[in-house]
């Protein structure tokens, strides 16, 4: 049965957040050095790398990462459901700084992985604090305020609830995730940001598979971006299985990706606006997307266990994945267990956001029939 759009704004919040906290722990890690910490591949949710000495070991501390915690890609992405919430229609840089930053700076929240209640902005790295520096301290344009930041994936992590709202519309996320993350970013991480909510609502058309998603985000990516996901697609067809997929994929996104061989210590060119980079996290998504021919367990667990900055490639991967199938997709054990830990209602976001998606369908249906029924006035006028 086709999943409904409910059921599919669920799966992709879920598998989201889940992707998040299985990746997490394992984040900046390479396939070989995961392989050798957990005596194999990562098949679910895992401990700390430091084990019970997560709160002194570098360069993780003071973050409790692992055990089915969260990361900043799940508080961003809930940080910009509430912003919904509030505006209950299409977003754009404004509403950036007119909710999202007051939202890092003033409303505390339960944050995992500092085992305590506090504001986002006591969790969120430095090219998310960005967004506060620049638009509430320095007063920029939020259309220009991502100009200067450093070019990471930190705001294609939190866009998959832009791809929920515009769901089956792709064209449209692409457009929306633009605006917004034009606060936050620029050059080809707010590219990134643009492609991933198109996947995400790409992946939200009926009788969607793997494919016709990584065919939509091709047709709308731009630059580095569309060439790295083009050459990591490539290599994902030739492979059904993420173990042997793991270093053809890092060779194929490796000509596009500035951070370099070593990901905890990028070199000098690393993170600077290009018109040929991309970020690595979005290619490596959509490819362990097709090597996992859309099932959520086998796209996800492939993008865990290839590293790097995968609790961000699992987040993506996870909400894209999500969305094709619904929630019923996601392991209801591992939502549990993540819900449980991270000590979050993971399903009130999702009920939060398709309640707003409904109301910005209906919106866009009015819009839409009285802009056919002015075109047909001018058309009628004109003869």
């Amino acid at each position: 049965m086709t999943p409904t759009l409910d059921d599919r704004i669920t799966g992709s919040l879920l598998g989201a957040a889940v992707g998040d906290a299985l990746g997490g722990p394992v984040e900046g890690y390479t396939p070989e050095q995961i392989a050798e910490r957990h005596g194999g591949r990562v098949t679910g949710v895992v401990g700390p790398w430091n084990g019970d000495s997560w709160r002194t070991a570098r360069p993780i501390a003071p973050y409790h990462k692992g055990d089915g915690h969260v990361t900043d890609d799940t508080l961003m992405t809930h940080a910009l459901i509430r912003v919904y919430e509030t505006v209950r229609d299409h977003l754009d840089a404004y509403a950036v700084a007119d909710h999202l930053v007051p939202e890092l700076m003033g409303s505390p929240v339960w944050i995992p992985e500092l085992e305590a209640e506090a504001l986002p902005l006591q969790r969120i790295f430095l090219a998310e604090k960005w967004l506060v520096a620049r638009l509430h301290y320095g007063h920029h344009d939020p259309r220009e305020a991502g100009s200067g930041n450093i070019v990471n994936c930190g705001a294609a992590m939190y866009m998959a609830p832009v791809g929920l709202v515009n769901a089956a519309d792709p064209h449209g996320a692409y457009s929306e995730a633009l605006d917004v993350a034009g606060a936050h970013q620029s050059s080809y991480g707010r590219e990134a940001a643009g492609v991933f909510a198109a996947a995400v609502a790409a992946a939200c058309v009926p009788g969607a598979t793997a494919r016709t998603v990584v065919d939509t985000a091709l047709a709308l990516a731009k630059d580095g971006t569309r060439a790295a996901i083009e050459a990591v697609a490539e290599v994902a067809d030739r492979h059904r299985d993420f173990e042997s997929a793991l270093v053809p994929l890092r060779k194929a996104v490796a000509p596009y990706d500035s951070v370099g061989p070593d990901y905890r210590n990028p070199g000098l060119d690393a993170r600077r606006p290009s018109r040929l980079h991309s970020i690595e996290e979005l290619p490596i998504a959509l490819g362990m997307l097709l090597v996992g021919e859309g099932d959520y367990r086998r796209t996800v667990l492939g993008a865990v266990n290839y590293g790097r900055d995968c609790d961000s490639i699992a987040t993506m991967a996870g909400a894209v994945a999500g969305a094709l199938h619904g929630e019923a997709a996601v392991p209801a054990e591992w939502v549990k267990r993540v819900a449980e830990a991270s000590r979050l209602d993971l399903h009130a976001p999702a009920a939060a956001l398709a309640a707003v998606a409904h109301e910005v369908f209906a919106r866009d249906t009015a819009r839409r029939r009285a802009h056919e029924s002015a075109r047909a006035a001018l058309t009628d006028a004109s003869r």
